[in-house]
């Protein structure tokens, strides 16, 4: 067993549910519904020793002979007739009977995060017939925001040295990278920013293009979770980037540069989900340095 799966380690269970659930009919259509159904299909091998068949043609199967129904609230409806209500987003629904179960999404992160939650309550044995839950996220932003330095140290770290990071450049082992999105996604985390928000050098140079190059590998890898990726960004970044003589966010040139720099960002990933910047901290530059607010 690797040290970091958390929760996700291998527990074998003897129970009842282990004896009815035969198949897996699921959503396909974008990678975070077959990561979802991928998920639930090792939750069972982890837990309860067996792999079901995962369907993912629409067909019905036989009402009653153990299946799981696996999608969003209007696939399910559409495919399968049935009657669920409304879900707030990135919600989920999940409903256990003997002979059938339901785990029905908002959307597609909502699946996966349903489909999480019920292996949680599938290893703690707190499934019954009968068994309903619904649950939908208070915030829309669940950001986990890394202070990594990209020498690879962490600030005010103590558990280690960068999982994203070494000596100045990007440096990971992808394998790692999806178990910690897979355990980031468990507990409904939705964004992530990887560099410190104290931006140096080769930080910047992260949203260059040779830096995005890079970058769009790893939001390729956190993307199946439904995590998008934030940038910290130095809001000097026109002058230590772009050769320019100032910062001032009213200057033409200053706007120029970052419309385009932005364009440059999503060009490369289309669903950045935005920038954080710190200004006006530590001796580096932000609004109050041009008299803006």
């Amino acid at each position: 067993m690797n040290e970091y799966e958390c929760w996700f380690q291998t527990r074998r269970l003897d129970t009842v549910i282990g004896k009815q659930v035969f198949s897996i009919f699921a959503e396909g259509g974008n990678e975070i519904s077959l990561q979802a159904a991928c998920e639930l299909r090792r939750g069972f091998v982890r837990a309860l020793g067996f792999s079901p068949a995962v369907f993912f043609t629409g067909a019905p199967g036989l009402p009653g002979t153990g299946r799981v129904l696996l999608g969003t609230t209007g696939y399910l409806q559409n495919t399968f007739n049935q009657s669920l209500p409304p879900i707030k987003p990135e919600g989920f629904i999940i409903r256990y009977k003997k002979d059938e179960t339901i785990i029905a999404g908002a959307d597609s992160a909502g699946t996966l995060y349903g489909v999480f939650r019920f292996l949680s309550l599938l290893v703690q044995d707190k499934l019954h017939d009968g068994f309903e839950l619904s649950e939908a996220p208070a915030a829309r932003i669940r950001m986990i925001d890394h202070w990594d330095d990209t020498a690879g140290t962490v600030t005010r770290g103590y558990a280690g040295r960068s999982i994203f990071w070494d000596n100045g450049r990007l440096s990971y082992d992808p394998g790692r990278i999806r178990d910690y999105a897979r355990l980031l996604a468990s507990i409904g985390i939705n964004r992530i920013t990887l560099n410190n928000v104290n931006v140096d050098a080769a930080g910047i140079r992260l949203y260059s293009e040779e830096g995005l190059t890079e970058l769009v590998k790893v939001a390729a890898i956190l993307r199946p979770f439904g995590i998008r990726l934030f940038l910290s960004v130095n809001f000097a970044s026109p002058m230590y980037l772009g050769g320019l003589d100032t910062a001032d966010p009213k200057e033409p040139a200053v706007l120029a540069w970052w419309k385009n720099r932005a364009a440059l960002v999503y060009k490369y990933i289309p669903d950045c989900a935005g920038f954080l910047v710190k200004a006006d901290s530590e001796g580096e530059p932000g609004p109050f340095m041009y008299g803006r607010n």
